[in-house]
């Protein structure tokens, strides 16, 4: 220090020092909160596709996975089960499938890229409940039941594509989520770029 003066240049040191350490405080402070604006782990999971492997589904059989915190229903259906769906077309809601409940590659008769494999999301178009997947000839109420899906908790049914019968609580077709083919044995659902049926 000068005598009867100020040291400028030691103020300028300490005005500098404290205004570096004072920003990296600020930015070491700030971190835990920009981190907790963007989103977690299980939240981008929630959201993100799933990669389903479909190797393991037997012939009539079906596998339920989770995508987006809801249920979506895998259907194998075998050729004898295909053969049931235009017989079915005049006792359906939608039988061609004119509501947007599916992506265009699976508006078809099938309502799926290949007619094998069904994917549905499984949740009832009526309340929101999961319906169960009845297989022809377990249904002894229904006589000509040829096999489908059937809401336990108001009794809506849909047939093998997953089509809403008339007259039912239920106003509209199962909806088919966005997926793609990666192989033949694993779907991606959730991202459908590049889709084709």
């Amino acid at each position: 220090m000068h005598e009867g003066g100020i040291d400028k240049a030691r103020r300028r040191f300490l005005t500098t020092t404290a205004t570096v350490v004072g920003g990296a405080g600020a930015i070491a402070a700030a971190v835990p909160f920009v981190s907790t604006m963007t989103p977690s782990e299980r939240t981008k999971a929630l959201g993100a596709p799933v990669d389903v492997d479909i190797s393991d589904v037997l012939m009539s059989d079906m596998k339920r996975v989770s995508w987006q915190g809801k249920v979506v229903l895998i259907l194998r259906r075998s050729k004898e089960q295909l053969s049931t769906l235009p017989g079915l077309d005049d006792k359906v809601s939608d039988p061609t499938s004119d509501e947007e409940q599916q992506p265009k590659y699976a508006k078809n008769e099938y309502r799926s890229i290949k007619p094998e494999y069904l994917i549905v999301q499984g949740w009832c178009t009526h309340l929101g409940c999961v319906p169960s997947y009845i297989r022809k000839g377990e249904y002894p109420e229904i006589p000509d039941w040829q096999g489908g899906f059937i809401c336990p908790c108001h009794g809506s049914r849909y047939d093998l594509a997953g089509r809403v019968f008339k007259a039912m609580p239920a106003p509209l077709n199962l909806i088919v989520p966005p997926y793609k083919y990666l192989s033949d044995t694993v779907i991606r659902i959730g991202d459908d770029s590049g889709a084709t049926s």
